[in-house]
């Protein structure tokens, strides 16, 4: 029993040390490394809300919109499990994703129920607003001629374009600081595909190049720093 609860308790300190790892990546914007650091820790605990998250998030950011979606679809049913302000998170990003798909009506449903656990949040109220009225554009469009369609369409990408401008951007729940206020904190849930080892390997091809890149420029600054740096304490 003992040796049972020690190797769930060091399975869960990997997890969160993969975690760790993963964000700091995300808040650098090196957005494949994360990636692989979460799919990782997803081996361990495939189950792992936060985590899961995480790598929604990560998705996202790579214009991977519909395997964010699915994650979070998938969190959003325990979303009334969860404490107010991660709920209120994820149904905010989860709303910006539908608006992204100009899916208006499953936006303004997402940002009500983040609007219910965070009522003061100025943004997703704005959000909602704003999803509203390009529904409604979108329902009268049916009925219009060539010409105000194609001017109900400008105005429509046009909005759009604000929308995205006034996203919030997502980051992980444990890199939450006052430099990135705009960011979110977040949790995830999906199961791991079987496919799993080779999304981190595609991921690791993708990232090469630009990894060696930044090692060449690492090894050309510690030489010049050795002329430099002052001595630590």
């Amino acid at each position: 029993m003992l040796s049972a609860l020690s190797l769930a308790g060091y399975a869960q300190k990997e997890v969160r040390s993969q975690v760790r790892k993963g964000n700091k990546q995300f808040a650098k914007e090196r957005y494949s490394e994360a990636e692989i650091e979460y799919r990782k820790a997803l081996e361990l605990n495939p189950n792992d809300p936060e985590t899961n998250y995480n790598l929604a998030n990560t998705l996202y950011r790579t214009e991977r919109g519909e395997e964010a979606g699915k994650i979070y679809q998938e969190l959003m049913k325990e979303i009334k499990l969860m404490p107010k302000e991660r709920a209120a998170d994820l149904a905010h990003n989860a709303g910006n994703l539908a608006m992204k798909a100009k899916d208006y009506q499953s936006a303004i449903e997402m940002y009500k129920e983040s609007l219910r656990r965070r009522p003061t949040d100025e943004e997703t109220r704005y959000n909602l607003a704003l999803a509203q009225k390009l529904l409604e554009q979108q329902q009268q469009q049916g009925g219009g001629g060539d010409d105000n369609q194609q001017q109900q369409d400008d105005q429509q990408k046009q909005q759009d374009d604000q929308q995205q401008d006034q996203q919030q951007q997502q980051q992980p729940q444990e890199q939450n600081d006052q430099q990135n206020k705009e960011q979110q904190q977040q949790t995830q849930s999906q199961r791991m595909s079987q496919d799993n080892a080779e999304k981190i390997l595609n991921a690791y091809i993708q990232d090469e190049k630009d990894t060696q890149r930044k090692v060449e420029q690492m090894k050309q600054q510690q030489q010049q720093g050795r002329k430099s740096r002052p001595k630590n304490w």
